[in-house]
C-alpha cells in the first residue's frame, strides 16, 4: 500500500540524495533492503538499524543513515528490493520524476 513512498529523490548540495526514510520507518520485519539505479539490478544493499524491539518506538530512526548521494542528475531510475524477515521479497522500479522532492 505505500510503495509509491519507498524513495524520494532530492536535489540538494549539487548531489543527489536517495532517500529510503519511509523504508526504515517500516523496517521491523525487512531483514534487507537492496537497490540499484539507472536499470542495473537492485543489488547493493542499504545498511539500515536494527530495529528497537522492546522499546516503546521500535521503529524508531536513531541515526542518520537515510540517503545515498549519488553525482547531480545522474539518478534516472532507482530499483528497490525489499526481503522480508520470512524470506519473501517484493521489487519496484521509480522513475526520477516520479519520487523527485
Amino acid at each position: 500500500m505505500t510503495r509509491d513512498s519507498w524513495v524520494a529523490v532530492r536535489e540538494y548540495g549539487g548531489k543527489d540524495l536517495v532517500y529510503f526514510t519511509h523504508l526504515l520507518a517500516w523496517r521491523c520485519g525487512l531483514s534487507e533492503i537492496r537497490y540499484g539505479f539507472n536499470g542495473a539490478p537492485p543489488s547493493k544493499s542499504f545498511k539500515m538499524e536494527k530495529c528497537h524491539e522492546g522499546t516503546a518506538q521500535p521503529n524508531a530512526i536513531s541515526g542518520d543513515n537515510v540517503y545515498v548521494s549519488q553525482p547531480l542528475g545522474s539518478v534516472s531510475e532507482v530499483r528497490v528490493k525489499l526481503i522480508y524477515d520470512d524470506g519473501s521479497s517484493e521489487e519496484a522500479r521509480f522513475n526520477r520524476k516520479a519520487v523527485l522532492q
